[in-house]
């Protein structure tokens, strides 16, 4: 039995997620099982590195599968790149050990959300990135940003009902930058939460904006109550960057 590891780059504007759903919506997950079994001959059942909201990209999205098939890498990924849909290419692939689980020994994360700050939308990033004409204040952001950094409990910044899991989690950093009007928002952690680090954007772009202050922030974290952080950031600017393990 071989164990496959594969990096996956995915625009997730048609998809309801990554996880495989009961209802037979549309997934990520879905599309690439479907592929794999029929190049098997098997059930392939794919372990994802995690769970990405509806609408939501990944540049560098981790997976795994376990398959008796002998077929060579560069084969499977030629039949991968021939079967699956333009909006998802499987970047690379490789044996790897039997003990490798693609959620399971996840050390960091990284997500960025990208933020069109100029004047008018651009015809071409819009699928890709959040547009706002308002001024915002980065250093603002930036100083609101640091409040979150280290391990806190996030119930204020995720959509998960109360007492369902454990919602503390740890940011390593949180990195502002701003480029001819295109804002990044560089999220690293342990792992998120359901629509954290949307919902921590939303929170930022109130401060950048004027309507909260850095020193909201503090408070709504330690409220740990979803209703007094910001609205949650469209899905369509955030993208998976990169996993670690």
């Amino acid at each position: 039995m071989r164990n496959l590891k594969m990096t996956i780059e995915y625009d997730g504007s048609r998809y309801k997620g990554w996880q495989k759903q009961k209802d037979n919506v549309l997934t990520i997950q879905d599309k690439i099982e479907t592929v794999l079994s029929k190049m098997t001959g098997e059930d392939i059942q794919v372990i994802g590195c995690g769970r990405t909201d509806s609408g939501v990209h990944a540049e560098n999205y981790i997976a795994n599968f376990h398959t008796n098939c002998d077929l060579s890498v560069d084969l499977m990924l030629n039949y991968l790149y021939e079967y699956l849909p333009e909006d998802i290419v499987v970047k690379s692939m490789k044996d790897t050990s039997e003990r490798f689980h693609a959620r399971y020994n996840v050390k960091a994360k990284t997500y960025v959300y990208t933020i069109n700050n100029n004047r008018f939308r651009s015809v071409f990033n819009k699928k890709y990135t959040y547009h706002t004409d308002d001024k915002l204040n980065l250093d603002e952001m930036r100083r609101a940003s640091e409040v979150l950094l280290g391990t806190h409990d996030f119930q204020s910044f995720t959509s998960l009902k109360p007492n369902t899991k454990s919602t503390v989690r740890t940011i390593n950093y949180i990195d502002i930058r701003e480029d001819k009007g295109i804002i990044e928002i560089e999220v690293n952690g342990n792992g998120f939460l359901l629509n954290m680090v949307r919902i921590i954007t939303g929170t930022l772009l109130e401060v950048g904006k004027g309507n909260l202050k850095p020193l909201d922030v503090e408070k709504i974290l330690n409220e740990k109550k979803r209703s007094e952080a910001g609205p949650i950031a469209q899905a369509k600017g955030l993208c998976l960057k990169d996993v670690k393990y």
